[in-house]
């Protein structure tokens, strides 16, 4: 395992977006089609999208603090870790981004922190069976 991505929360999209070009030398890269209504931006590094930006305004937020929204792990073997998680009854969502190749779940750890856990999987071309919703 090793840590993929966080995802920063922010009133200020254009502002937090130049602080981490100018501070970090990041630049702005593609975004997978599924979440481009989102407001926000994904800064990369080294040819990987490291910091992700999303807007705390809109979109059924309304969170005027700036946040660390949540942090991804990039893992291996999606069926056994979706399998697992279920075992242990712990609720879910899914999230597949086709266009670059990968299958995604999210999950709160104790107390609520949000975890994602990234998978570079081809995504099936039949919805999957068991989908969940995180609550």
């Amino acid at each position: 395992m090793q840590l993929d991505h966080v995802t920063i929360r922010t009133a200020d999209i254009d502002g937090t977006r130049a602080f981490f070009e100018t501070v970090f030398h990041l630049t702005v890269g593609e975004r997978p089609a599924e979440i481009r209504h989102i407001p926000g931006c994904w800064l990369y590094a080294k040819g990987k999208p490291i910091v992700h930006i999303i807007g705390s305004r809109g979109m059924g937020f309304e969170r005027a603090a700036e946040a660390i929204d949540h942090v991804g792990f990039r893992l291996e073997g999606y069926a056994a870790f979706r399998t697992r998680l279920d075992r242990l009854a712990i609720p879910y969502s899914t999230m597949d981004l086709a266009d670059i190749g990968e299958r995604r779940l999210f999950l709160r750890a104790p107390g609520g922190p949000l975890l994602e856990a990234v998978f570079s999987e081809p995504v099936p071309t039949l919805p999957p069976e068991n989908d969940h919703d995180l609550h």
